[in-house]
C-alpha cells in the first residue's frame, strides 16, 4: 500500500478494522474445536521462598534496621523464616569460597558479555529467553541469582529435588518460571549486599531504596568499585561453570552503560523498546505483583504511579548520555 497522503488515523482505522477482522476469523475457528482444558499453574505458597531468602545475614539484618523491623503482622512468619536462612546462606559462602575461590580467580571471562537493556515489561524477558537458545551463550540461572554466595556448591541438590517450591509461572506475566530459567543479575546483587533499588519491593510502604543505585550517579569513587567488583564476583563464578558468552538482562542496566563499559570495554548491547503508554500500565501491574508476593508489608501501592514515572525518567536520561559510548558495531536497538 502507497502511504502517500495517508494520515495517522487512517492508517489506525485500516490497522484495527484488519486487525478485528483476522481476531473475528479466529474466534470462529476457535468455537469449532473443543476448548482446551488449562493446566492450572502452581503459584505462591508459604513454601515457596522469596528473593530474601537468599541474603546474607549482614545486609539482611541492615535492610531491616534501615526499615525498623516495620513488617505487617501477616508478614512475620516469612520474616523469621528469611532470617534462619541467611544464617544458612552466610556459613555456605564460606564453605563455598574455601572450596572454589582460588580457582575461579585464576579463571578470566574470555568472552565480554551482551546486555540486553531496555525498560521493564518492554520484551527484555522474551529477548532474554530467545538469545540464550544460542549454543554459544550461557546466562545466570534463577538459582545462580537466588543464591549468590553458595550455589556452587548447593546447585546440584536444590535444582534436582527442590523445584516443587517454585511457581510454574511467573506472577506478572505467567511467563515459565524454574531454577534454571534465566533470570537478572540484579538480584544476584542484591542478596551479595549491594544496595539495589530492587529492595523497595521487601518494604514497599516505605520511600523507595537506593534510587541512586540504578544510575549509579552521586556515588562516591569507592561506592562505583564495590558494585563493580561484585558485579565481577558474580559473573566470573558463573563463567567458571560454563565458558560461554554470557548473556545479562536486568533493566536497571539500562542507565549503567558507563560503568558497564568501564568493566568490559568490549560488551555489546542490545537495546529493546516498546510503545511507552503499555510499558507505564505494565509496570504499574509489575510492581503490584512483586511487592504483593515479595513484601514484607502488605502494600498500599501509594506513590506507584510517580515511581514509575521518575524510574523512567531517571533510566532515559542515563541511558541517552551515555549511549554514545557504545562503539556502533557493539550496539543493536
Amino acid at each position: 500500500m502507497d502511504g502517500a497522503g495517508v494520515t495517522p488515523g487512517e492508517l489506525l482505522a485500516v490497522h484495527t478494522t484488519s486487525s478485528t477482522a483476522r481476531l473475528e476469523k479466529r474466534m470462529s475457528v476457535a468455537e469449532m474445536k473443543p476448548a482446551a482444558k488449562p493446566k492450572p499453574a502452581r503459584g505462591y505458597s508459604l513454601l515457596t521462598p522469596r528473593f530474601w531468602h537468599g541474603m546474607l545475614l549482614s545486609p539482611w539484618l541492615r535492610m531491616l534496621a534501615r526499615n525498623r523491623f516495620a513488617f505487617s503482622p501477616t508478614r512475620v512468619p516469612t520474616a523469621l523464616a528469611v532470617t534462619g536462612f541467611t544464617v544458612g546462606n552466610s556459613a555456605l559462602r564460606w564453605v563455598q569460597e574455601g572450596l572454589y575461590r582460588r580457582r575461579v580467580e585464576q579463571t578470566p571471562i574470555e568472552h565480554a558479555p551482551v546486555f540486553i537493556l531496555g525498560h521493564w515489561r518492554s520484551g527484555t524477558t522474551m529477548l532474554h529467553e530467545m538469545l540464550v537458545r544460542d549454543p554459544r551463550h550461557t546466562y545466570p540461572t534463577t538459582y545462580q541469582c537466588f543464591a549468590p554466595s553458595h550455589f556452587m556448591v548447593t546447585n546440584w541438590f536444590v535444582s534436582r529435588f527442590l523445584g516443587f517450591v517454585l511457581p510454574t509461572q511467573r506472577p506478572m506475566d505467567s511467563m515459565p518460571a524454574g531454577w534454571n530459567c534465566p533470570q537478572e543479575d540484579e538480584f544476584a546483587l542484591c542478596n551479595m549486599g549491594v544496595p539495589s533499588p530492587y529492595l523497595t519491593m521487601a518494604f514497599p510502604n516505605h520511600a523507595p531504596q537506593h534510587p541512586e543505585y540504578l544510575d549509579l550517579s552521586g556515588l562516591r569513587p569507592s561506592q562505583i568499585e564495590a558494585w563493580k567488583d561484585a558485579l565481577l564476583w558474580f559473573l566470573k563464578r558463573v563463567n567458571y561453570w560454563d565458558r560461554r558468552r554470557i548473556i545479562l538482562k536486568s533493566p536497571p542496566h539500562t542507565a549503567r552503560v558507563k560503568t558497564l563499559l568501564e568493566i568490559f570495554p568490549n560488551a555489546r548491547f542490545i537495546h529493546i523498546v516498546r510503545d511507552p503508554f503499555a510499558i507505564y500500565a505494565s509496570t504499574i501491574k509489575l510492581w503490584k505483583s512483586l511487592n504483593d508476593v515479595q513484601g514484607l508489608h502488605v502494600p498500599r501501592h501509594d506513590n506507584l504511579e510517580e515511581y514509575v514515572f521518575s524510574n523512567f525518567e531517571r533510566m532515559y536520561a542515563a541511558f541517552e548520555q551515555d549511549r554514545e559510548m557504545i562503539e556502533p558495531d557493539r550496539f543493536h536497538e
